[in-house]
């Protein structure tokens, strides 16, 4: 006996699977309509706007560290200055 017999009955999971495949296309179609073809999130468009961010904070993190090397510098060159006016004698 074949369980695809033509009077096999709807299941529950078979109506639940009907209707949330329904519900993803009325979503993705609104969606479409709603926000145009050039504005829909794909996977392709995620993965581009993560390696976006990525590259921002790259740049992000290049620019503190810069900042920081230069307050170094020039707390080096205080430094230096106070060291070699200490070093000479007072008259």
């Amino acid at each position: 006996m074949s369980a695809n017999g033509p009077n096999q009955t709807l299941g529950f999971t078979t109506i639940s699977r009907s209707v949330a495949s329904l519900a993803v296309s009325v979503v993705h179609t609104l969606e479409r309509a709603v926000a145009g073809d050039g504005r829909m999130r794909t996977a392709r468009g995620n993965a581009w706007e993560a390696v976006c961010a990525d590259r921002a904070r790259a740049a992000q993190r290049r620019e503190l560290e810069r900042l920081v090397a230069e307050l170094a510098a020039a707390r080096a060159a205080v430094q230096e200055r106070r060291d070699a006016r200490d070093a000479q004698p007072v008259s």
